[in-house]
């Protein structure tokens, strides 16, 4: 019988909130099971299987706060940069990345796409 967690210790090890791991639930891209009480747990397995794991480098974890998980709304190439701009929820998150970067993660409007937010920059990542 694999492991059982409470479904905000499986985002605290995804490094996604809580409302994003629901989300996936009701999307189906994450399996679940309810207890008597009807609260959400996910087994230790599947954490690892969506790459949930302990950081074992300094950098590995991002917390949940600085995610903005999103769509790529617009992607403007002018030379050698971009500009990418992300529809996460409420926020819209402006980022000028290399073209490089942008051909690397396959961004185009649609796409769904991840910002994360270190100190003034911004890291932009497929989801």
């Amino acid at each position: 019988m694999p492991r059982l967690i409470p479904i905000g210790e499986a985002a605290q090890a995804l490094g996604v909130s809580l409302d994003t791991l629901r989300r996936w639930d009701r999307e189906g891209r994450v399996e679940t099971e309810r207890d008597a009480r009807g609260r959400r747990l996910v087994s230790v397995d599947e954490v690892q299987r969506l790459g949930g794991h302990m950081p074992t480098r300094a950098g590995d974890a991002f917390s949940a706060r600085n995610r903005f998980e999103g769509v790529v709304e617009s992607v403007e190439v002018t030379g050698v940069v971009a500009q990418v701009v992300i529809q996460a929820g409420p926020y819209q998150v402006v980022s000028i990345v290399t073209r490089d970067a942008v051909e690397e993660l396959g961004l185009a409007p649609g796409v769904p796409a991840v910002a994360t937010v270190k100190a003034t920059s911004v890291m932009i990542g497929r989801t």
